[in-house]
């Protein structure tokens, strides 16, 4: 659960939509969280918080369905590193995507990068591993994390070398991608709004820091190397992301915009089309923002679905333009969309479902479609955490 919940819901009363039943959201909420862990204490002190400050929390989206179960993924040793739902139809007018290359123009130049694999159900399982997959290569198996954070925090550099991730209790490690090196940076970490995102040079983590009564209040930038903490005024919701640029983009949380802004908090804006008076979509989770941070991929819901827990999720039914709101076409061919990330030179890497087959459709910064790839089956039982060169 988040600090911003019930506002969502005091600011759904107020514009005189259909009451929800509360007891039936608190029902609907995702197994995975029934099992996670220890935050009831926490969750209960951050409600006293929330009501000594006038803020309130917000019921966010139910995922949907978990990808379809495969087999555990077949390996290859881990060397030490050296470097669910089915899309809302749209409600915003599409945009074209930019003009593809044509014959006088030279090919594209993007190609798959490393994709790492984090757990989707861990169930009543004690650890989960983590896993590395090259288009065209063998799944590379990582280290073992605690369930809890491989499935709802883990999150891997950009440069591809380090991991972090928020145990239950609060502390905040990060270790090489194979286990080793393994360090804790800081105690009383939110695990689950504000779980932790790397700058786009791998050098700072975004964190939201408690206090020992069970309240987060403090939100900004931890240096990894130092452990020194700067904190933010302007961060505030849930799921950041960041563009190599230095943009930041976060779900609001309390009423479902997406908030664009940069890493002081300022020009700070929202996506038009989602959260607003009158939109028919709200959003709770962003998954990917591309480098010059002009397109985002999230998760959009109508505005009148069933709203359910404040884990992370990784899902994506939409690419939006960060300044229209509108939604950027894709050369899917018709498949669903389930995730979607940016690589560092502006290309995307969707990974569409075809009744219980994953693919990865590569497509350049131009909006072309390069290359598509059967995902492995042994990876159907995952989610892509980190798409890097």
């Amino acid at each position: 659960m988040n600090d911003q919940r019930l506002r969502l819901d005091l600011a759904d009363l107020a514009e005189e939509v259909t009451p929800v039943d509360l007891r039936d959201r608190a029902l609907r909420t995702s197994r995975r969280i029934g099992i996670q862990r220890a935050i009831a204490t926490s969750a209960a002190a951050v409600v006293l918080f929330g009501a000594a400050t006038g803020t309130a929390f917000a019921f966010l989206p139910n995922r949907g369905a978990d990808p379809v179960p495969g087999t555990t993924p077949s390996v290859t040793a881990s060397p030490s590193p050296t470097a669910s739902p089915t899309p809302s139809p749209s409600g915003s007018p599409s945009i074209a995507p930019p003009a593809t290359s044509t014959s006088s123009q030279p090919a594209s130049s993007a190609s798959f990068g490393r994709l790492h694999y984090g757990p989707v159900n861990t169930g009543e399982a004690a650890t989960a591993n983590l896993y590395s997959w090259t288009p065209g290569g063998t799944p590379v198996r990582r280290l073992a994390l605690p369930a809890g954070p491989a499935e709802l925090n883990a999150a891997v550099s950009p440069d591809g070398r380090r991991v972090a991730w928020v145990e239950d209790g609060g502390a905040l490690w990060t270790s090489a991608l194979d286990g080793s090196g393994k360090r804790k940076l800081h105690d009383l970490v939110d695990n689950m709004c504000w779980s932790p995102t790397w700058s786009p040079n791998s050098r700072q983590l975004t964190v939201r820091l408690g206090a020992a009564d069970g309240s987060f209040s403090k939100v900004g930038l931890l240096d990894v190397s130092s452990g020194a903490f700067t904190e933010v005024a302007g961060f505030d919701g849930c799921h950041p992301v960041w563009a190599a640029n230095g943009t930041v983009a976060f779900a609001d949380g309390s009423n479902g915009t997406v908030v664009v802004t940069d890493r002081t908090g300022a020009g700070r804006r929202t996506i038009p089309g989602l959260g607003s008076k009158g939109s028919r979509y709200v959003c709770f989770d962003v998954a990917s923002i591309s480098p010059d941070g002009r397109r985002i991929a999230l998760f959009r819901i109508d505005r009148d679905g069933t709203y359910g827990d404040a884990a992370r999720s990784l899902l994506a039914n939409a690419v939006l333009d960060t300044r229209t709101g509108n939604v950027v076409n894709l050369p899917l061919g018709g498949r669903e969309l389930r995730q979607a990330y940016f690589q560092a030179d502006g290309s995307l890497v969707a990974r569409v479902r075809s009744g219980s087959r994953y693919t990865l459709i590569l497509i350049d910064k131009a909006g072309k479609k390069v290359a598509e790839k059967a995902e492995p089956s042994s990876l159907a039982s995952m989610q892509i955490i980190a798409a890097v060169d």
